[in-house]
């Protein structure tokens, strides 16, 4: 696979940088908090979950394990796909779900 051609963004909210790119028809949103301790990795992937507005919207989260706090508070609202790396970090790709997505409390960013 080709270098994917990503691009900066600033996303609201967020302390780690966020990235976009384009794969296939869909527009890609990533961010890496696999070096961070909570509450960082919640913190940014409620800032970038807000990014997802449309079926076409992906966001993607490489964190050093599956969050299951964010899991229990939104993982209802959205579909989520997870990929052990190789390298020992997680790879989840959040999917906007219609009818659900629009019900995610992303104001509430805490762990506890």
């Amino acid at each position: 696979m080709s270098e994917l051609n990503k691009e900066a963004i600033e996303v609201e909210g967020a302390n780690v940088p966020f990235f976009t790119y384009t794969l296939g028809e869909d527009q890609v949103f990533e961010f890496d908090t696999s070096k961070c301790g909570p509450p960082d990795p919640m913190v940014n992937a409620m800032a970038g979950l807000k990014l997802l507005d449309a079926p076409n919207k992906k966001l993607v989260m490489i964190n050093h394990k599956k969050p299951g706090g964010l899991i229990s508070k939104i993982g209802e609202n959205y579909d989520i796909e997870t990929e052990d790396m190789e390298d020992g970090r997680v790879k989840l790709t959040f999917s906007y779900k219609t009818g659900e997505s629009e019900k995610a409390n992303l104001a509430d960013n805490t762990c506890g």
